[in-house]
């Protein structure tokens, strides 16, 4: 799904991992699930584009509804892994947590597994990563900037890509709650510091930018510091 001139988007509303696609190469933002691997070839297939084109994946976080085929791509294609360091072993399979899954509606819980089954299967942790910090600025297609956002993670981060308009933000907020149904941005699920995670949202608020994208949730085109006001106010 194309969002803008070098904007895709791989999955939906429930779980979705974004390209980056420039003259030079491609960005792939989070790897979703390990059964989005076909997502993933369908739409470089539209865009005759080859699996070879992508230059690098940087991981939101070191979920495993965000790592998903991102293994794959390294160990078949030697494409790097970057992560935040702090979340660099929970990506390698160091590491595991276990965070509260809070208030819930069954229908959209249910709906939320059924499409984890139907796109997982095994998870494959990453065995190299290259760890990123603040401020870092890689040498990848589009440029991306590295904005830490301690919180739902120890080492998630957000993801400013300026040639194409749009902050990747993981689980830093979401737009569509995968266990209420709850649409419009919100603290996330599953989160390890919630105080924590809205602290870090304040440092986005600053970032004029077009488009907002989690990895769970419609894309918000709109302003940054509008979906960080909305997602304190969702908190509480």
């Amino acid at each position: 799904m194309q969002l803008a001139p070098g904007l895709h988007r791989i999955g939906n509303d429930i779980v979705a991992c974004y390209l980056v696609v420039t003259d030079d190469g491609i960005t792939l933002i989070d790897a979703g699930l390990p059964g989005q691997w076909k997502d993933l070839q369908a739409e470089l297939a539209s865009l005759g584009r080859p699996l070879s084109d992508i230059r690098g994946i940087v991981l939101t976080h070191g979920d495993s509804d965000h790592i998903g085929f991102a293994e794959r791509l390294r160990a078949e294609l030697g494409i790097p892994v970057f992560v935040g360091e702090a979340d660099a072993a929970r990506a390698r399979g160091e590491e595991s947590t276990s965070p509260a899954w809070g208030h819930l509606r069954i229908g959209a819980t249910l709906a939320f597994i059924a499409y984890a089954v139907r796109k997982g299967g095994r998870t494959r942790h990453l065995t190299e990563v290259v760890p990123v910090h603040d401020g870092e600025a890689l040498a990848l297609p589009g440029s991306p900037e590295v904005i830490a956002l301690p919180g739902h993670s120890p080492g998630s981060i957000g993801v400013l890509v300026r040639s194409v308009d749009a902050v990747f933000v993981g689980d830093g907020l979401t737009t569509r709650h995968v266990l209420t149904g709850a649409v419009g941005p919100a603290p996330a699920p599953f989160t390890d510091d919630p105080a924590g995670a809205l602290d870090s949202l304040d440092r986005l608020a600053a970032v004029d930018v077009r488009w907002v994208l989690p990895g769970h949730g419609t894309p918000w085109d709109g302003s940054t510091a509008e979906a960080v006001r909305r997602v304190h106010a969702a908190a509480g």
